[in-house]
């Protein structure tokens, strides 16, 4: 686990809009007969927490929608801790901690989509 990472992560509060610099993974081979691609990407989200008993994620709700009271469903990425590059508070307290904790709940009651990632593996396309 990158030391670094775990120091900034130690610096975000639930509740903050952060950004998160990380890479994902291709799976496959390239059309150039190539291995796996690593993807730099950046995600910006409602930091929820970092989930996971064996691999730990960042949890990011991305958006939210509100149904009634304490009632959310929302998109949301996981980012595998071991794959972040660096993470940035951008706006702390962008939504307050009663508001995160209900997103959280409704993340972990199964209200959620997950956005979807341009895996792609070019095996396939021949």
């Amino acid at each position: 686990m990158n030391k670094q990472i775990l120091k900034q992560i130690q610096g975000v509060n639930v509740g903050d809009l952060i950004r998160v610099e990380w890479f994902d993974a291709s799976i496959g081979k390239s059309l150039a007969g190539g291995g796996a691609i690593d993807v730099p990407v950046k995600s910006w989200g409602i930091y929820l927490g970092i989930l996971g008993e064996k691999n730990k994620h960042i949890i990011l709700a991305q958006n939210n929608f509100k149904y009634t009271n304490g009632l959310f469903d929302i998109d949301y990425t996981a980012i595998p801790l071991s794959w972040a590059l660096t993470v940035k508070v951008v706006n702390p307290r962008d939504v307050s901690e009663e508001e995160a904790k209900m997103l959280l709940n409704s993340f972990l009651a199964g209200r959620c989509r997950t956005l979807k990632r341009r895996v792609v593996n070019h095996e396939r396309l021949h």
